[in-house]
């Protein structure tokens, strides 16, 4: 199986200005991330950036580095770019690792690139784990994602789904907990894409779901494509959106 993994990497947000760059025990963030990138199976492994500070950075530790326009609305537009460059067949297969995960266990991206490979009426793979608490199924940052019963998307949802009826509308104590659906599947964000969905995705218009839900992969169910989804093979920490995740980050570093 092969595979190529990109790292999209804006400098810019707004609750943590100049991400890519910021320091983690002596190294950069997006330094980070391409090294658990790098120990994955992928044959290569490119950073996609629209800003030279992270591109002159990249290249500074020695990593390949791709620039790519400053217009794009996602990181997906940010792929398709990568993959046209590099003159990627319409079969190959990309692996999306987003910029600020410099926890990600390599595992995972084999496991989602290894579940496309699999899966050849999929045009995407992804990931998800179980929800245990109410606060995460209830909780809008936190997607949702159900399947059928071969484990291809139903839906993404930022709502709490399956909605569980018989246990969420039934009145407790306070303080007594609400079981949580086994069923209930947080979603994880990294994505397995054919290249020729890449190609396809950046013509289609943006889905009516997807506008209101704010949730791209929504755009490649109303264009009626497959997305494979399984259960992560490791637990994936979460990325860093914000200081408190820095510093937890840095923590385990340190």
């Amino acid at each position: 199986m092969k595979f190529t993994v990109v790292i999209p990497a804006r400098y810019a947000s707004q609750r943590l200005p100049g991400k890519p760059l910021v320091e983690i025990s002596g190294k950069s963030m997006i330094e980070r991330v391409y090294a658990c990138a790098k120990n994955s199976a992928a044959e290569k492994v490119v950073v996609a950036t629209d800003d030279q500070r992270v591109y002159d950075a990249v290249g500074a530790f020695g990593g390949e580095v791709c620039m790519t326009s400053s217009e794009h609305q996602s990181g997906t537009d940010r792929l398709q770019e990568v993959a046209e460059s590099y003159q990627l067949a319409e079969d190959a297969i990309v692996v999306n690792v987003q910029g600020d995960e410099p926890l990600l266990p390599a595992a995972v991206i084999n496991q989602v690139a290894g579940n496309l490979a699999q899966h050849s009426d999929a045009s995407a793979a992804t990931l998800c784990e179980p929800i245990t608490d109410l606060a995460t199924a209830m909780d809008p940052n936190a997607v949702k994602v159900v399947c059928d019963v071969r484990q291809y998307a139903l839906y993404f949802s930022r709502a709490a789904i399956p909605w569980d009826r018989d246990n969420y509308n039934v009145p407790t104590n306070k303080g007594d907990p609400i079981r949580v659906s086994s069923a209930c599947r947080r979603h994880i964000g990294i994505y397995a894409y054919r290249v020729g969905l890449l190609n396809s995705f950046v013509r289609w218009p943006v889905a009516p779901l997807e506008n209101i839900e704010k949730l791209e992969q929504l755009r490649i169910l109303a264009n009626g494509l497959k997305i494979h989804v399984a259960d992560a093979c490791e637990m994936v920490p979460g990325g860093v959106d914000t200081q408190e995740d820095l510093d937890r980050v840095r923590l385990y570093y340190s």
